[in-house]
């Protein structure tokens, strides 16, 4: 079993920054892509960007693009999300998500991921 661990998460001031990452450990496994999604109370959960692990291609959602940045270390299967400007609405639990293929391109899909973090808190003021 891959187990996925998320550290980072923190209280900020709207227009500050944070850095959560990320580590995938246990049992060697080949992972394709990772992700970052987010739920913020009473809020359904949502993909914020995705990473894939070879090419380091990425996605980003609307609403983060341009301030929000994902990055990976494949050699120890780790994925970083860098965030800045943050805003009270960024205010969320923050999952990490890990897939171990390819299964299409709906990258907000949950079924699309084998594995989950338990998630960090990421708690922005205005």
């Amino acid at each position: 079993q891959v187990q996925l661990v998320e550290s980072g998460g923190e209280w900020v001031q709207a227009g500050g920054s944070l850095r959560l990452s990320c580590s995938a450990s246990g049992r060697r496994v080949s992972i394709y892509a990772m992700a970052w999604f987010r739920q913020a109370p009473g809020q359904e959960r949502e993909i914020v960007s995705r990473i894939r692990m070879n090419l380091g291609t990425t996605y980003y959602a609307d609403f983060v693009r341009g301030r929000f940045t994902i990055s990976r270390d494949s050699a120890s299967n780790t994925v970083y999300l860098q965030m800045h400007s943050l805003k009270p609405e960024d205010t969320a639990v923050y999952y990490c998500a890990a897939a171990k293929e390819a299964r299409g391109r709906n990258y907000g899909m949950e079924s699309l991921y084998d594995y989950w973090g338990q998630g960090t808190q990421v708690t922005v003021s205005s």
